[in-house]
């Protein structure tokens, strides 16, 4: 029988682990999960201010809508990444003076002339004619320097490169509540506002990397978890959609506890313990089929089940020794498949858009599951799991 978030979200805490790695697919709930659990930790309340000291610190889908695009449609040149107040930036800049840090990081996750420039405060006349204060550090312009006085002026960045910034910000944050918690006498801590901290919630920060860096971001996590002393009290739940980046965790990290979240088909969850990366004891291709298989069965298939689809056909070419996967295509449509695979597995391309497949698209996948399962012998009864 399964569980509700809520319950999973107790499981966790009663676990009383330094270091917690969840692995889950996409849309399995691990969001909602970090909400939950903040909610367990540290309920909201109406007393609440921006001085309020949180038990729970965490990044996910909701901290990136704290930054927000000002195009400026009239002019088409003042475009910017607006901040949105709250205790999460304003520890991060105006407290701690974290912006020369954000940008260092940031610029090491994308491109060295890439930089960020904070405002510092300003005043203009809102609509009506009255005099309005910006905050400094309440919005972010975007320029490409080339080594010169010049440069490309303010640029609109990709979603993957303004979700890297948002977590750089989480990162420097991060590194400065470690570096202040491993004081031991609170009265000579630089801060007091991390006192209260008892869990660090890190919710996917994947999207949008390369290979190189995926591992790079996941290597600074382990090591900013590896230099938290255990005597500052502070917990790590990790969660993650990304295998390559739970084993790089998995690795790195001494004395850990790792489970797989699912998502059941009644609605619930199940949270089990697993020894071992996602190669040695999650069967990460048999639970890639397994989805696939639920989806197809209830007619529930959506765009992302095609990067399951892909990854389960790049996992079985992997073990097989093809240099591509797009070679266990079906021959006589094998350009058409992958244009197909490779169409609706990008959600820059389709999935933002259009949430719900064609029936030709839902029939597709189907049809490239049968042919896996009934043309390689990865899939055949007593297989090795991969």
């Amino acid at each position: 029988m399964g569980q509700t978030l809520t319950e999973i979200a107790q499981t966790l805490r009663d676990a009383d682990k330094k270091v917690q790695l969840i692995y889950a697919f996409n849309a399995s709930g691990k969001t909602r999960l970090s909400r939950d659990f903040r909610d367990l930790i540290d309920p909201k309340t109406e007393e609440r201010d921006l001085d309020y000291r949180p038990k729970v610190l965490y990044y996910n889908a909701f901290t990136e809508d704290l930054f927000y695009w000002d195009n400026d449609l009239t002019g088409d040149t003042e475009r910017k990444l607006c901040i949105q107040p709250n205790a999460f930036t304003k520890s991060a800049f105006e407290d701690l003076g974290l912006d020369i840090n954000v940008i260092t990081a940031f610029q090491r996750y994308t491109q060295p002339n890439l930089t960020p420039r904070f405002n510092q405060e300003y005043k203009i006349n809102d609509k009506d004619g009255k005099e309005v204060t910006i905050p400094a550090f309440s919005e972010v312009t975007f320029s490409l320097e080339r080594g010169t006085d010049e440069s490309t002026g303010n640029l609109k960045i990709s979603k993957g490169e303004e979700s890297n910034f948002i977590w750089s910000v989480f990162y420097c944050l991060l590194d400065q509540v470690i570096s202040t918690r491993n004081v031991t006498e609170v009265e000579e801590r630089e801060t007091d506002q991390f006192n209260d901290l008892e869990y660090i919630f890190i919710d996917d920060p994947v999207s949008s990397l390369d290979e190189n860096h995926l591992i790079q971001l996941a290597v600074d996590v382990a090591d900013l978890i590896k230099r938290s002393e255990t005597t500052n009290g502070l917990k790590f739940i990790i969660t993650t959609h990304s295998p390559l980046f739970f084993n790089v965790l998995y690795n790195e990290l001494n004395n850990k506890t790792c489970y797989m979240l699912n998502r059941l088909e009644d609605g619930t969850f199940d949270l089990t313990a697993k020894n071992g990366d996602s190669n040695q004891s999650f069967s990460y291709h048999l639970y890639l089929k397994q989805a696939l298989e639920q989806a197809i069965a209830a007619d529930k298939i959506e765009r992302y089940h095609f990067t399951l689809l892909r990854n389960l056909y790049e996992k079985t070419s992997n073990f097989l020794g093809y240099p591509r996967w797009s070679e266990l295509l079906p021959g006589d449509q094998q350009l058409y498949l992958n244009r197909i695979i490779q169409f609706t597995s990008h959600s820059t391309l389709s999935s933002e858009a259009i949430a719900e497949p064609s029936p030709q698209e839902k029939q597709t996948v189907k049809l490239l599951l049968e042919h896996l399962r009934n043309n390689y012998s990865y899939w055949q009864e007593g297989a090795p799991n991969g």
